[in-house]
């Protein structure tokens, strides 16, 4: 009789401990999670995409008012409001990440225009996407590192 009583003793004592041990583990981690958030930061998008270096140090611009609403050359409505860009030679719907090298902030554009036209210039900025990496609120250009959005 002891010889049955040992091992089924020995079987409620590691359930009970091993039950214990698993629903303090499950109540710690359901208390210890902050809730998740529905949106995800710039600095988790930007360490999931990768970038490929397309030019540094060149001049933008920021587009006038006076195009909104306009037709661009990729056949979309122009809209100061939004994150798009032109640029000579890159296709359309390529994204690209422009960064202020002074105060290291970034946007992602997407091209969706022909230009600058003006001699000197790479690229013209939305006026949300020059003032969200502009450090300088008086001026209308600035000197941008261009990275290409790998898909």
């Amino acid at each position: 009789m002891k010889k049955v009583i040992a091992p089924i003793l020995l079987l409620f004592v590691f359930i009970f401990f091993a039950s214990s041990f698993t629903s303090e583990k499950i109540h710690a981690d359901f208390t210890s999670k902050k809730p998740q958030q529905d949106t995800l930061s710039v600095d988790t998008l930007s360490s999931a995409i990768k970038y490929r270096p397309y030019k540094r140090g060149v001049h933008a611009s920021y587009y006038h008012d006076k195009f909104n609403g306009r037709k661009t050359a990729s056949g979309k409505r122009f809209d100061n409001s939004k994150l798009t860009a032109a640029h000579k030679k890159l296709p359309f719907g390529t994204k690209v990440r422009v960064t202020n090298p002074v105060n290291k902030k970034s946007v992602i554009v997407t091209i969706t225009d022909r230009g600058p036209f003006t001699r000197g210039r790479e690229i013209d900025l939305t006026k949300k996407a020059f003032t969200e990496i502009t450090h300088a609120k008086g001026r209308g250009f600035l000197d941008v590192d261009l990275e290409i959005v790998k898909d």
